[in-house]
């Protein structure tokens, strides 16, 4: 069976949304609007920019939705929590601890493959799991002790973004027949969709305004949804289909790198020893995790 070449080289696309993404944590952090409305608005958004291309080149998609299929869509609900709680982390804690610990989705994926679908646990995905635990634990209790810039209350902050990367893991797992079967376009939309209705939830359920935000905060809105939206986890799902799962993974390890950088340089958050020391580990970790996990997989063909 042949395989149409994609248009665009898959390592390119790659940079260009790891970029994307490590751009998200400083434009939430510029944001002045409540972590759940930053949430809400950048999924809305993102919503809205798929939405056409998804209800006119795949419009027919939309029509081979089974109950089965519609019930999956409420993936919808792990990303919306996802969402609000990376948010919130990233007012607690610094954006290196942050951006790093809700990256751990594959170990999170790894343990939920084993507890839900059988899949095999190999010795090298058991030895990354247990590195990344000891580099959550360096940076947790370095941050304990001080140095650098670990944000107010930066255990609570850590436990918000593993609680973000738990969530991300769910949306992973409980996505994967729907995305099988449907092109990614219709997927992302109706993902984003339920995920933006959940968020409104959480919005109006905390009391806070939906409406009557100053310009610059719109501005801050769309470019979460263009820049990490749009360029970068849609353009990472595309290269899913043209690239192994496992250079995805690895390239997503750069987004730790990228925003620490992007904060040290936009912010003045210097990341304290610990921070820098542990994220090493637990990016390390991660990386052996998606390794072996890419050499266990059985091939589809």
């Amino acid at each position: 069976m042949g395989v149409t070449e994609p248009r665009v080289d898959p390592r390119i696309a790659l940079t260009v949304a790891v970029l994307a993404v490590s751009t998200s944590a400083i434009l939430v952090r510029w944001s002045a609007a409540a972590a759940s409305v930053a949430a809400f608005y950048r999924v809305l958004l993102t919503t809205a920019l798929l939405a056409p291309l998804a209800l006119g080149r795949h419009r027919s998609a939309f029509g081979r939705l089974s109950r089965r299929d519609v019930l999956a869509a409420a993936t919808g609900v792990a990303l919306a929590v996802h969402f609000a709680a990376w948010f919130e982390s990233l007012a607690w804690t610094s954006v290196a601890a942050s951006v790093t610990l809700v990256q751990c989705q594959p170990l999170f994926v790894a343990v939920g493959a084993w507890a839900l679908l059988d899949e095999r646990v190999t010795r090298g995905t058991t030895a990354g799991i247990l590195v990344a635990i000891g580099g959550i634990i360096v940076m947790s209790v370095g941050e304990l002790l001080g140095g650098g810039t670990i944000g107010p209350r930066p255990l609570y902050g850590n436990a918000l973004a593993l609680v973000g990367g738990v969530m991300a893991a769910g949306y992973v797992l409980a996505g994967r027949s729907l995305r099988q079967r449907f092109p990614l376009i219709p997927y992302v939309t109706v993902v984003y969709g339920v995920a933006a209705i959940c968020l409104l939830g959480f919005v109006v359920a905390s009391g806070h305004p939906v409406t009557g935000y100053p310009p610059q905060e719109w501005a801050l809105f769309f470019a979460m949804a263009v820049g990490p939206g749009v360029f970068g986890h849609t353009v990472l799902n595309w290269a899913l289909a043209h690239v192994e799962s496992s250079m995805v993974s690895v390239s997503l390890l750069g987004e730790p790198v990228g925003s620490a950088l992007l904060a040290l340089l936009l912010l003045a958050e210097i990341p304290g020893p610990s921070t820098v020391a542990g994220g090493a580990v637990v990016l390390i970790g991660i990386g052996v995790v998606a390794r072996s996990r890419a050499l266990g997989a059985t091939p589809a063909d």
